[in-house]
């Protein structure tokens, strides 16, 4: 063997050998570190640890569920849509003026504006329409009368003895009411359940002894009934309860309401309402009575809700454009088949003589009973502004036209 050939085979036998060292030492690396780091620091996690660890994992699948109900609520909430307009610019297109009282008219037009609605204004000491913005709407079929429905319930109820002013009604675990507060805020569960007690076959004999149901003009021409159910509408859409609070099923004209609220206003004489069209009219006017109603002894029960209303309910906005004098009132708000109404009945109570406003509003999302409530605040403002409740002259001579000619009615 040459030498040159044995010193390479030496080489590659040194090469191999290493080679095979540097394999062992890289496996004693990777594997004898790993095993002995396992054995000796084992990990574990106190059973604290692992109920929070659980609690918070929960935690976030839960909020996570909640997230995905609110996106989806959102994304299908339901918004009422409505298809008429809350504003008109020809209300008092066609309307018989003659025979009104120019003072009243004058304040009733400002106040309304462009709004589509009417106001009907009446002594109610007579039952004379002293002002019929928009006579058109006003003597209209009506329309569902929301809340101010209540008014009727409660003269129903306190008549039958089945509640008192002060008697408070449970209406949750911790929540009780009065009539003076139902009244004040419109509270529909206290109507609701004070309409159950009564039971329909009361509660329909009052609204038809209160006006419901039949004209309330005499010889108004164009002058429509409105609709009282002669039963009960269906459980389903709310039974007894649902006509004590909403007036569901019932459809009542402004005349209606106004000559409720006359008849509240002067003790219980409820008039037929009469709109002179002309001076001889006027002039020869005579009051007409359709019955007497017994509740006089009840108007001071409902009066409070009513002033209540005004001072601190659903009618405050009579507030922003007049304080002068007493209101009393009743707001009412509901839509039906696309169309939102906007009610407020109310009187001033002044020390020389009452006049009975009734806004009626028809339209979308402007239109509600609190907006009603600010139109009749501006009424009163322009009546009192044109010195309406001053005591006349009693030198000059008397105008029938006004409510100061017949006094207060106590």
């Amino acid at each position: 063997m040459k030498k040159g050939s044995a010193v390479v085979q030496i080489a590659l036998f040194v090469v191999a050998l290493v080679v095979l060292q540097m394999t062992a030492l890289a496996a004693t690396i990777n594997t004898r570190p790993t095993t002995r780091v396992k054995a000796k620091h084992k990990i574990t996690e106190s059973t604290r640890a692992r109920r929070r660890i659980s609690h918070l994992r929960r935690s976030r699948a839960l909020h996570a569920r909640r997230t995905r109900r609110v996106r989806y609520a959102r994304r299908h909430r339901y918004y009422e849509r409505f298809y008429t307009s809350s504003f008109s610019d020809d209300v008092t297109d066609g309307d018989v003026t003659a025979g009104e009282d120019p003072i009243v008219r004058a304040a009733a037009v400002d106040a309304l504006g462009n709004m589509n609605g009417t106001v009907v204004a009446i002594e109610p000491t007579s039952g004379r329409v002293l002002a019929m913005v928009n006579q058109k709407l006003a003597l209209s079929s009506g329309a569902q009368p929301c809340s101010t429905i209540k008014l009727s319930v409660a003269l129903a109820a306190l008549s039958e003895g089945v509640i008192d002013k002060d008697t408070r009604i449970r209406l949750g675990r911790h929540f009780r009411l009065n009539l003076t507060q139902a009244l004040a805020h419109s509270n529909n569960a206290y109507f609701e359940a004070v309409g159950r007690k009564l039971g329909f076959e009361k509660v329909a004999y009052y609204a038809h002894q209160f006006g419901l149901g039949e004209l309330a003009g005499y010889n108004i021409p164009g002058e429509q009934l409105g609709e009282y159910p002669d039963h009960v509408i269906p459980a389903k859409e709310g039974g007894v309860g649902k006509m004590c609070s909403f007036g569901e099923g019932v459809s009542m004209t402004p005349l209606q309401l106004g000559a409720l609220v006359s008849a509240i206003a002067n003790g219980g004489t409820l008039y037929y309402l009469q709109h002179p069209t002309t001076p001889e009219e006027v002039a020869n006017f005579q009051p007409r009575i359709k019955r007497e109603l017994n509740i006089a002894p009840l108007i001071p029960e409902i009066s409070d809700g009513m002033a209540g209303a005004v001072e601190f309910g659903t009618a405050r906005r009579v507030l922003l454009n007049f304080n002068e004098e007493q209101i009393l009132g009743k707001t009412g708000t509901c839509s039906k088949d696309g169309t939102r109404f906007g009610w407020f009945a109310s009187y001033a109570n002044t020390s020389v003589g009452r006049i009975v406003v009734v806004v009626f509003l028809q339209g979308g999302r402007p239109t509600f009973g609190p907006m009603a409530a600010e139109i009749a605040g501006r009424m009163y403002r322009g009546l009192y502004d044109h010195s309406f409740f001053i005591v006349k002259n009693p030198g000059a001579p008397e105008s029938t036209s006004s409510v100061q000619t017949t006094g207060a009615t106590q």
